[in-house]
């Protein structure tokens, strides 16, 4: 058993559960400034119930190509075996379905079905039949709302006020750049295991620039409201860390890699000054 909690550990990438939860918690705070039973809820799913649904559902699906994946096994994804994917999907819909069903009783109607949105994107990214995943562009569309999803949900739980908008389609470019750039790195091994992202089909070095592309704006976007100012320099720190492969090619796609576990950490960074700013404003 313990065996299998670790491994379900490793499938949910644990390095990216802020990711998903920090965007729930920091807008339901900050919107509705409280702490209850909903923020409580809402932060646990989004935690880590949330990514072994998302990362469960996709390491299951894109078991034929992962296993031809280098960078896979690592803290950038799992690669465990099929005897084991029945328990992963199982582990995804235990820990999902009690949380979805409690917020749905606590929560506006409207909050409820966005969020049902928002794990239907989840779902459509991997699962064989929808597959978004292998839509050019659509694929970089899903991924951002895996990460926009929940601070959706928290807009939603408190009627969508008008004045955060422009984070919402900051943070959405952002979710798409970060996207595009990553499936650069993954251009040699897709196209081995015949699957199609918005890198193989318009080639490295034209991802890479659109990447680079919507950070700048994203950053701009943030940067118009002067409270948030600090947020958008510090956002720009994304479009560095691409600039150096904006001529990239096919064939040395891979070393984006480099770039890539550089935006992990960047994560972090950027966190904090959001965090900072928050508290300050």
């Amino acid at each position: 058993m313990v065996n299998k909690l670790l491994k379900l550990f490793k499938v949910s990438r644990p390095i990216s559960w802020i990711n998903t939860a920090y965007p729930f918690l920091a807008a339901y705070l900050v919107v509705g400034g409280q702490i209850d039973l909903v923020f409580i809820l809402g932060s646990i799913f989004f935690f880590i119930p949330y990514n072994i649904l998302m990362y469960g559902i996709n390491d299951v699906f894109d078991y034929e190509s992962d296993v031809q994946n280098p960078r896979k096994g690592t803290i950038e994804g799992a690669v465990e075996s099929k005897q084991f994917h029945p328990y992963i999907i199982k582990a995804s819909l235990i820990s999902t379905i009690p949380f979805v069903i409690a917020l749905a009783f606590l929560i506006p109607w409207y909050a409820t079905l966005t969020l049902l949105v928002v794990l239907f994107f989840v779902v459509a990214y991997s699962v064989k039949g929808l597959r978004f995943k292998e839509i050019p562009v659509l694929d970089s569309i899903t991924s951002s709302m895996h990460f926009i999803g929940p601070l959706l949900v928290a807009l939603a739980i408190f009627d969508w006020p008008s004045q955060a908008w422009p984070i919402v389609i900051a943070f959405f470019l952002w979710g798409m750049a970060s996207h595009a750039f990553g499936a650069v790195q993954d251009i040699i091994p897709d196209r081995k295991g015949k699957l199609k992202s918005i890198a193989t089909v318009l080639g490295a070095r034209i991802t890479v620039g659109f990447s680079f592309l919507l950070y700048i704006v994203s950053s701009m976007i943030i940067s118009i409201n002067g409270n948030e100012i600090f947020i958008g320099i510090v956002g720009l720190l994304y479009a560095l860390n691409v600039l150096p492969y904006l001529h990239v090619s096919d064939k040395t796609s891979a070393t984006t890699n480099k770039g890539w576990r550089r935006f992990i950490w960047i994560n972090y960074i950027v966190g904090a000054v959001i965090t900072l700013t928050l508290l300050f404003v």
